[in-house]
């Protein structure tokens, strides 16, 4: 059995799919796509993924993308341990859940990167969109301290589906200084949860790239980004909270310096 991964660390999406493959044991690769951010799509990643978006997963010949679609192929393909709820409500729960993260979430961290790693805001605007940021995701901490509803995990009574749906969206919070707040059944879940061997050893791989021996990744991003050698891909949930915080302006610089790009015409087989 061969599992390849098209996967970049920083990415919670990818993140989710590799927690659920390490709490099922199973070996994977896992390559970043070279050609990741250029917006091309005449090459092997996009080919795999009309997207062009990772994570996509090639198995038995197949591949398959959307984080979502993956988990229910892994959880289908290699059903032990389950990761799934086993009552139709908390799966509905769990499922809300999932998807609220993908995206209401991963909008504002996604924004608050715009700003404070590549750039994209400075002096008032930057404070604006992050303390705009700051507000969103705190009342996005008093939602889902309110889920957990005395249960250990947001899947019920154990690490599930929709624990590792949370916890990379979190851990990139944190990064930003927003880690769930002290003395509340969600900042002992984040310590839980980031304790699991799975999740540690992904968030381990975050950490190294964005920081590694040859310099500050992110800092090598910018600079791609800034040249319009890569770019930043605008797309439904993160456009909207951009114009909906008052920063049309910088998707209209993006668009100017070419340095952003929207998901390509789709192409069927």
């Amino acid at each position: 059995m061969s599992i390849e991964l098209y996967d970049h660390p920083l990415s919670p999406y990818a993140q989710k799919v590799k927690i659920a493959l390490r709490e099922k044991e199973i070996a994977f690769t896992a390559p970043m796509p070279a050609d990741l951010g250029s917006g091309r799509t005449a090459d092997t990643f996009a080919k795999a993924n009309p997207r062009a978006e990772v994570p996509t997963l090639l198995h038995d010949g197949a591949a398959i993308w959307d984080s979502t679609v993956i988990l229910e192929y892994i959880e289908e393909r290699f059903p032990t341990p389950a990761l799934r709820a086993t009552d139709a409500l908390t799966q509905a729960k769990v499922r809300m859940i999932e998807d609220a993260m993908d995206t209401h979430f991963e909008a504002i961290t996604w924004g608050l990167s715009e700003v404070i790693n590549f750039g994209r805001a400075e002096g008032e605007a930057a404070q604006r969109l992050q303390a705009r940021g700051g507000e969103e995701i705190r009342s996005w901490h008093q939602w889902l301290d309110a889920r957990l509803a005395g249960q250990a995990w947001f899947t019920g009574a154990r690490f599930g589906w929709g624990d590792l749906a949370v916890i990379p969206f979190l851990n990139g919070a944190a990064g930003f200084g927003h880690a769930p707040p002290p003395a509340t059944a969600l900042a002992d879940w984040f310590a839980r949860a980031n304790a699991r061997p799975s999740v540690a050893a992904t968030r381990k791989e975050a950490e190294a790239v964005a920081m590694n021996a040859s310099g500050n990744t992110l800092q090598m991003v910018r600079a791609a980004i800034e040249s319009g050698a890569f770019k930043r891909e605008y797309r439904d949930h993160r456009l909207e909270w951009m114009i909906r915080n008052g920063a049309i302006d910088i998707v209209a610089r993006g668009l100017e310096r070419h340095n952003i790009r929207f998901t390509e015409a789709f192409q069927p087989e």
